[in-house]
């Protein structure tokens, strides 16, 4: 396949920059070049028609020593949360996985850009260059007083998620639990609500993936600009506790918010399993029930690239045309492939960002 055929992608998350921060090749030099370890490089990146996305700063726990593969094997799972982690710990990792990103862009010669308006990522898109929203999966780097968010903002943060799986200051994650709804635990903290009002000020995207359902319903009262998930699925299909109930995809609806299909098969088999053995017809069982819920102007993707176990039909980021093509041959036609591909996510974030 040509790359002048290749449908254009503009994705909802993904997790390079942790792995490259664990690399032993240079970060950038990684990136810009080609590694081939993982889901994502540029070269591949190119090969699959991605050209942009947000680039997740997400600060890891150390390990627990729990075999999480093996648990996620049983029928039912309840993986522990790790334990919250200290301010200036996780302040150091934001800082440095946020450099990389930003070295990646110095040392692209123009390639790659860190976008702070719907403007610039059309831009990326029609100069074919690659479109980079730097996000926070999970706020263990912002202090209370969020002095922290304004540094972040002005370094080029356009979209947060106040947290990741395990408790924060600012509220409370879902943990890696089937069956289960969403429904695991109390909402937002004083300090969370704060975190929301202040995005909302500065125009900062709030991302509700990994939000438990309080939290979800905290921020849907506080704030006022579209509901977004970046990275979730549909409950209905798929009964894991990462997942989305009806009841929050028609607030999501309501709102003109959107969500992106998560590629982790966890999140979409029925049986809730961790296997590369997972059908694209099952992804998009899910694509379905969320155009039906949140309508076709609310749903794009969301793959998790780099931070989770991918159908083997995917692969990589190179595997992205025959998703596209499984869609097609489903009966989505070229204007609704264009919507959910790329064009969802442009509209949005000019809805959020306010240009």
């Amino acid at each position: 396949m040509s790359s002048t055929s290749l449908m254009p992608v503009f994705d909802g998350h993904n997790d390079v920059l942790l792995r490259l921060m664990r690399g032993k090749i240079q970060p950038e030099k990684a990136f810009l070049e080609g590694d081939n370890i993982g889901h994502l490089d540029w070269p591949r990146m190119k090969q699959g028609g991605m050209f942009g996305g947000f680039f997740a700063v997400y600060v890891p726990s150390e390990d627990m020593g729990i075999d999480v593969d093996a648990l996620m094997t049983n029928e039912q799972y309840d993986v522990p949360l790790p334990p919250a982690l200290a301010l200036a710990a996780s302040q150091k990792v934001t800082v440095h996985m946020s450099s990389i990103l930003m070295r990646i862009e110095r040392a692209s010669k123009g390639e790659v850009k860190i976008c702070r308006s719907a403007a610039d990522i059309r831009e990326c898109l029609d100069n074919g260059k690659l479109a980079a929203i730097l996000h926070i999966e999970g706020a263990e780097g912002i202090d209370a007083d969020l002095t922290m968010l304004d540094v972040l903002y002005e370094a080029g943060l356009r979209s947060i998620g106040p947290v990741w799986s395990r408790p924060n200051i600012f509220g409370h994650g879902v943990p890696f639990r089937y069956p289960s709804t969403p429904d695991t635990g109390p909402g937002l903290t004083d300090h969370g609500r704060e975190l929301i009002k202040a995005c909302n000020q500065l125009k900062i995207m709030i991302d509700l993936s990994h939000l438990n359902e309080k939290g979800f319903w905290d921020v849907a009262k506080l704030s006022d600009a579209p509901l977004v998930a970046t990275h979730s699925n549909a409950y209905a299909v798929c009964e894991h506790s990462r997942n989305l109930t009806d009841k929050q995809l028609a607030a999501i609806r309501e709102s003109r918010g959107m969500v992106g299909v998560n590629f982790a098969t966890s999140f979409i088999r029925p049986d809730g399993q961790r296997s590369e053995d997972t059908p694209l017809e099952e992804m998009i069982r899910h694509m379905d029930h969320l155009i039906e819920h949140v309508g076709v102007d609310g749903v794009g993707f969301g793959s998790d690239f780099d931070g989770a176990t991918i159908p083997a039909e995917i692969g990589d980021v190179r595997g992205l045309p025959r998703l596209v093509e499984a869609m097609r041959k489903h009966g989505y036609d070229e204007a609704t492939l264009r919507k959910l591909c790329y064009e969802n996510w442009i509209n949005v974030l000019e809805r959020t960002w306010g240009r």
